[in-house]
């Protein structure tokens, strides 16, 4: 009998500020006591099949903005409309919108329609729109919103990435090489989401004042 493979992460993903939320749909159908549910990086790192900094980017925004609109309440699960300023095949607005999604529950127009008018997730994600800043996050119950923008520049990469990826790419590296690599690029995502998970000069939140 064939044993198992022990699935291994790397430790920090355990460190990283989680995400609570109540859904109210998952309350209803008796899926999650009082609707709450929690997220952690590692259900984004499963959905995009991958950890980057862009999906470490929008783990972070999208709970820094919770944060600003729901303050010591915990958010509200599709309760959210969320909106970006690029088209959704734009470079990788898509990836971060998928990760966005996740923890809102705010979905396109495939999203859940709902029942009976109720828990509806659709057409709560929009794209190309009109705004100052990446990301748009409303609450739907008050019509309260954030305009928000992560600015990664300030947390490079490690001087020797550059060389360690073009070797991994073109397929001359070794097994070292390719470790380091990993490691390298893992670590630039442990300084954004640990050393600068609260910094607001690397994720940007603006409150919308009503015009």
């Amino acid at each position: 009998m064939s044993q198992k493979t022990e699935l291994v992460y790397p430790a920090f993903y355990a460190e990283v500020p989680r995400i609570r939320l109540r859904d109210p749909l998952a309350e209803f159908l008796g899926a999650a006591q009082g609707g709450l549910l929690e997220y952690g990086y590692l259900d984004a790192v499963k959905l995009a099949g991958h950890s980057c900094p862009t999906v470490a980017a929008a783990y972070g925004l999208t709970r820094c903005a919770l944060r600003a609109l729901y303050g010591d309440e915990v958010p509200m699960r599709g309760g959210l409309r969320v909106t970006f300023a690029e088209r959704a095949d734009k470079g990788v607005t898509g990836v971060i919108a998928n990760v966005v999604s996740l923890l809102t529950g705010a979905a396109g127009e495939g999203g859940f329609k709902g029942l009976a008018g109720r828990f509806s997730r659709c057409n709560l994600l929009a794209f190309g729109a009109v705004q100052p800043l990446e990301i748009r996050y409303t609450r739907i119950d008050n019509g309260c919103s954030v305009d928000t923008a992560a600015d990664l520049s300030g947390i490079p990469a490690a001087a020797e990435m550059g060389t360690l990826l073009q070797r991994c790419l073109a397929g001359v590296a070794d097994a070292s090489e390719q470790q380091a690599f990993g490691q390298l690029w893992q670590d630039r995502v442990r300084r954004i989401l640990i050393d600068h998970v609260d910094d607001p000069a690397v994720f940007v939140v603006r409150v919308v004042r009503p015009a």
